[in-house]
Order: structure tokens, then sequence, then C-alpha cells
């Protein structure tokens, strides 16, 4: 079963951050699953279909922006939010949003769950994902919501 909140893939070397965010997240209503790098998370991110993958930056077998980047090449994944968590830099245009270690774990729910607000609503209107067209929600006269292009789901919608 989902979360309440959505469905986190967790992706780090060190166990006690991995658990750390992991506890964080699953107090604010989070499922967490977690991977070890990678390569883990490319095995598994299928299986688990994450709402948001959090991405260590340097990571044994796979790095945290190579990574990234085969997300992004995989239409089944391509708009799974990430967010790169480093003690490092991250290269220019790595991930959706990006928080620094030692973090404060409100800020990292608070992104969290701002990116998977947006891939559990509908609400594309602060994304820059080149499939998101923004101004062509649906066909004109259609009783149908629009098509959530980041989860393919159905965008919410209220009211009769």
């Amino acid at each position: 079963m989902t979360g309440a909140s959505g469905r986190v893939l967790v992706v780090d070397d060190n166990k006690v951050i991995r658990q750390l965010i992991r506890v964080n997240l699953e107090l604010e209503g989070f499922e967490v699953v977690t991977a070890a790098d990678g390569a883990e998370c490319l095995e598994i991110v299928h299986r688990v279909q994450p709402d948001v993958v959090t991405l260590d930056v340097v990571m044994p077998r796979l790095d945290g922006p190579r990574t990234a980047a085969r997300l992004r090449e995989d239409p089944r994944t391509r708009h799974t939010g990430i967010v790169m968590v480093s003690a490092g830099s991250v290269p220019a245009g790595v991930g959706d949003a990006y928080i620094a270690k030692p973090f404060e774990p409100a800020e990292l729910v608070e992104t969290v769950r701002r990116l998977a607000g947006l891939r559990l609503v509908g609400d594309h209107s602060s994304c820059d994902h080149p499939a998101c067209d923004h101004g062509a929600d649906g066909a004109e006269g259609s009783d149908e919501p629009p098509a959530d292009p980041h989860r393919g789901r159905t965008a919410a919608t209220s009211g009769p």
C-alpha cells in the first residue's frame, strides 16, 4: 500500500543516512524503500514505482548523477521527482532539488512532499519537464480530466 503522502526510494551508500531519511519520511506518512547505490536503485525502481527518489551523489558502482541521468532517459521514470542529497556539489541540471548534508530533516521532508505532490496531484505548474504541456491539459470539450504526464495517472479534480 502506498503511504498517504507518496512513495519514496531512498538511495545512499551510508546505512545510517538511509535510515535517518527513511525514519523522517515515514513519520510524515511516506512509504519508503531503500537502496544502497545507484545500481540497486535501477534494479528495483520499476517494481517500487516511487513518486520521488532521493540520491546521494557519491556512491559505489553507480553514482547519483549517472543514476539520475538513467532515470531521466527511461520513459517510465522520466518524470519521477529526484532530490540530490550530498555533502558536495551537484552538477548543474541534475535532479529536481538539492539538499546539502548535513541536512535539516524538516527541509528534506518538505522538499520530498513538494515533489511527491506534483506527481500525485498532477499539478505541474511549477515543473520544467519538457513533456509537460501546461497549456493543453486536455481535449476541448472532453469530460475526462487531464492526464498526468509525470506518473501516468489521471490528475485529481475537485468539485462537480
